[in-house]
């Protein structure tokens, strides 16, 4: 589509006045999609302030924003009124240095964490090491404390740990939360590595529709609708709030100890908003299984499946 003047204008001025602009789904309280939450997250790390734009509020400007930048999909990120890049290119400047570089950042020299690895868990890494190739033992532990532990090469930027002669790897991120990490493993069918870290968040609590009305039918929960406004138009859980700018504020004025939930269509969206809530302190947070989409088929048939 071509871009209209007032619409280039209206971008331009954003860009002009705001040296670090994020073009994202939702807002930096309350991120609409993954790959917005990944960028909000480092840019938390890195910078005090910057202009969030929320796109889901304006398809005129969601489509309006890919044609400036001539770049296909959200979040995009803009520094000094230049186009950066989106989520993955985000998270490859942040990990070899050059984002914090090119926001004026001082990072700090990376820790070593410390990580205890059983005898057993030693042993029989050493077994696997042994047809890895050459490769390195590396462990990963991403923002929502998602565990990989695999063989892979040297990567720039590597944090290294030894502990009862086996080296392992971190990216820094990794690094940054891996301190007390203890790796055990077990023998027998249902046994394997096990990972336990004390800087672990509190999860997301999974509900299915038949457990989530039970909550909401003894008023011990409050649920939050993440879908735009179109979609709700189409079909709604009469107990659930919207999640729209004035839903936002009233969210996050509850006691993080307030039992909270979200749903979307079919519960990816509401899982990424209930990881952030979480990091914004929530203890008791929930995510409708399966979405409305569930709602519809299991507790009450009158809302439209779309």
């Amino acid at each position: 589509m071509a871009l209209n003047e007032s619409l280039q204008k209206q971008i331009s001025d954003l860009l002009t006045h705001n040296r670090v602009v994020l073009f994202m789904k939702g807002t930096r309280q309350m991120p609409q999609c993954g790959f917005s939450a990944q960028v909000v997250q480092i840019l938390d790390k890195l910078v005090p302030s910057y202009e969030t734009v929320d796109v889901l509020r304006s398809p005129e400007l969601r489509d309006g924003i890919k044609e400036f930048s001539q770049w296909p999909t959200i979040p995009q990120l803009f520094v000094g009124g230049q186009f950066i890049g989106g989520c993955d290119i985000v998270r490859e400047m942040n990990a070899s240095g050059e984002l914090p570089k090119l926001l004026g950042t001082e990072v700090p020299e990376p820790v070593t964490p410390t990580i205890i690895v059983s005898e057993a868990a030693t042993k029989a890494l050493g077994a696997a090491a042994a047809d890895a190739s050459g490769d390195s033992l590396r462990l990963k532990i991403d923002a929502n404390f998602q565990y990989d532990l695999s063989f892979g090469p040297r990567e720039l930027g590597d944090i290294e740990v030894n502990q009862n002669g086996l080296t392992l790897l971190l990216d820094r991120p990794s690094g940054g939360r891996a301190n007390g990490v203890s790796i055990e493993f077990v023998d027998g069918p249902s046994g394997g590595f096990k990972i336990n870290n004390p800087n672990e968040p509190p999860k997301v609590k999974q509900l299915s529709a038949p457990e989530l009305k039970t909550l909401l039918d003894r008023n011990e929960v409050t649920l939050f609708d993440v879908r735009p406004e179109d979609e709700r138009a189409i079909a709604r859980i009469a107990a659930a709030r919207s999640l729209d700018a004035a839903g936002q504020k009233y969210l996050l004025g509850l006691d993080r100890g307030t039992p909270v939930a979200f749903h979307c269509h079919h519960g990816i969206r509401s899982q990424e908003a209930a990881q952030q809530l979480l990091r914004e302190g929530f203890r008791d947070v929930y995510n409708l299984k399966g979405g409305i989409d569930a709602w519809s088929q299991s507790i009450d048939p009158s809302v439209p499946r779309y």
